[in-house]
């Protein structure tokens, strides 16, 4: 695969996000950067990247793009149970179990490294800092899902899309993705129907209350938020939970 300068640069996306996390060594970086090249593969929107039931044997590092990961009722109820943004990684532990027992979508054009299982082992092993980096992130992605329960089971719908938009953005500055309070808005209202558990016509309605009440606007499939800490406020966010400004 040919690789152009927005390729590389996507490479840098992931190091940044993980080097949140857990600073990295000067040769985890390189170790890494060589592994992610070596592993690059592209997807287009609506592919599943794996589906429920497969086995793993490899780790998929996002590059750039938007996926999903969900769970489908046999009726075909679907619940997306989280985003996946560039920087991040979809199942970096998921080789340790037989099969997945989740789904992970594209929700748009996707860059992404899929390392197999004994080179990412071995990856890990050389280097400490990167060995803990991903598994912070691991715990990052078992604070995200405990968080989405309450959002679920607590908060109400205008609560749950304004905390959903909060942590986007919070996820998506540290890789340089956010324009002030403003970041690509790429899915659409039933993904982010199924992300909140509300029906379309009710997050609709939301969405409506949102930006009538000046805490949103979302247009031309961009979010702008002119008042983050009075979104936050709305939505009894803290983000605490995504860990992302510990170094050590």
């Amino acid at each position: 695969m040919s690789l152009s300068t927005s390729d590389r640069s996507s490479v840098e996306t992931v190091i940044r996000r993980l080097s949140t996390l857990r600073p990295l060594s000067a040769e985890a970086r390189t170790s890494l950067e060589y592994a992610m090249l070596e592993g690059l593969q592209r997807a287009g929107p609506g592919e599943d990247l794996i589906s429920e039931g497969d086995p793993v044997d490899s780790v998929r590092i996002v590059l750039s793009g938007w996926l999903c990961r969900y769970k489908t009722l046999e009726d075909g109820r679907r619940q997306i149970v989280n985003f996946i943004f560039p920087g991040e990684t979809c199942d970096a532990n998921a080789f340790l179990l037989a099969v997945m027992d989740h789904s992970i979508a594209t929700m748009t054009p996707v860059l992404y490294s899929e390392i197999k299982r004994a080179r990412f082992e071995s990856l890990l092993a050389g280097d400490r800092s990167l060995a803990e980096a991903f598994w912070r992130e691991t715990l990052v992605n078992a604070a995200i899902q405990r968080e989405w329960a309450i959002n679920l089971g607590r908060r109400v719908a205008l609560e749950r899309v304004a905390h959903l938009f909060c942590e986007i953005v919070e996820r998506l500055r540290p890789v340089g993705m956010v324009d002030g309070n403003s970041c690509v808005m790429p899915v659409t209202q039933m993904d982010l129907a199924d992300a909140t558990g509300l029906s379309v016509v009710h997050l609709n309605r939301t969405l409506q209350e949102l930006r009538a009440s000046g805490l949103i606007v979302l247009r031309e499939r961009t979010l702008t938020i002119p008042d983050l800490d009075a979104l936050k406020d709305a939505a009894l966010y803290s983000p605490n939970y995504l860990q992302l400004y510990r170094r050590d």
